[in-house]
């Protein structure tokens, strides 16, 4: 079968960074799902493992978590899904990626692909999904109800994959008002369409920003990117008892910073659950399955910034240095081989 991957762990600029090349077609067993992959997102985890795990023994690295496609094989243990089945997942990092014509995933941490997208469109949304769910509604404990609510929540990094789509579930599910981080004009008219109340200047002080818009203190943050550079913001912009949450690997972090306010800290990995194969794994593909459902009923929709076209290496090179220099709106997506 066809895949994407490299043998070698080099620069985006190099010319094998990346390359086409051809490995056998894996079978399903236990609670594994054979799906044939249709569509595909890239998310800063891939530039990040290319960089980081360099291939040993000359056998290739498939990249890829982020994948639509076709149930064609179920293992024996599989429950809940058939053959024929269209699926959307963000896969397990442990394991060989999407980035291939076909890809082994367990199904307690797969949906049933929104059927009012299409694949590309689809492919947009597992990961950031997973991640913004579970730092959303896990990790930041934020109330899910209909009505307002006293709560605060202020998304930094808003304008990339994993913000687009927590924008959007704090407007569908929560009475939460929400603040945006964005620099870019073209950025804040991003998060301002995908539901933010309010947008500040992440490049600049936000805590005189917030001081000027009057809503209260921060109840929530939810840091997506540059969290060191940041902490004495949130220090400052969060009440008492407030939470902080974060994706990114700061090197440096001051945790004691936040013993004064009694600000609790979490730290979001949507592999956790895969990884570990957890107790509740299953919630991953509950979550999916919600917000899929939430698509098809017009709530929310699609992140993808840009389409790519084929899923081969040189269009995958063209989405890892888009990615890598900071300057992607939306996820980028590719679809077919």
């Amino acid at each position: 079968m066809k895949a994407v991957g490299y043998t070698q762990s080099l620069a985006v600029t190099e010319k094998n960074a990346l390359v086409d090349v051809e490995i056998d077609r894996p079978q399903a067993s236990g609670r594994d799902l054979l799906v044939n992959v249709t569509a595909i997102a890239v998310n800063p985890v891939d530039y990040k493992i290319r960089h980081r795990v360099n291939p040993e023994g000359g056998i290739p690295k498939i990249l890829g978590w982020d994948a639509v496609g076709e149930v064609v094989e179920v293992g024996n243990e599989v429950e809940n899904f058939n053959i024929g089945d269209k699926v959307y997942y963000a896969g397990d990092l442990t394991r060989s990626g999407s980035n291939a014509e076909f890809q082994l995933v367990d199904e307690r941490i797969v949906g049933k692909a929104p059927k009012s997208l299409s694949d590309s469109e689809a492919a947009a949304l597992p990961l950031t999904t997973i991640t913004a769910y579970e730092m959303l509604f896990d990790h930041l404990a934020i109330k899910k109800q209909s009505n307002a609510s006293d709560e605060v929540v202020l998304v930094v990094g808003a304008a990339g994959g994993v913000g687009s789509i927590a924008l959007q579930l704090l407007k569908c599910l929560t009475g939460a008002t929400v603040i945006a981080t964005a620099s870019r004009e073209s950025s804040k008219e991003w998060v301002t369409s995908l539901g933010a109340d309010y947008v500040i200047d992440h490049s600049k002080p936000m805590a005189e920003q917030l001081r000027e818009l009057n809503v209260g203190e921060i109840t929530h943050i939810a840091s997506l990117n540059n969290t060191g550079a940041y902490m004495d913001d949130f220090v400052e912009m969060l009440k008492p008892k407030g939470r902080l949450a974060l994706i990114d690997d700061p090197e440096h972090l001051d945790v004691s910073k936040l013993k004064q306010k009694s600000i609790s800290l979490h730290w979001e990995f949507m592999f956790t659950r895969s990884m570990f194969e957890t107790d509740d794994m299953i919630e991953q593909s509950n979550l999916l399955n919600e917000v899929s459902a939430l698509i098809d009923e017009g709530k929310i929709k699609t992140t993808v910034g840009k389409h790519l076209g084929k899923i081969n290496a040189a269009n995958l090179i063209e989405a890892h240095k888009t990615l890598e220099a900071g300057t992607a709106i939306g996820k980028l997506v590719l679809e077919g081989f």
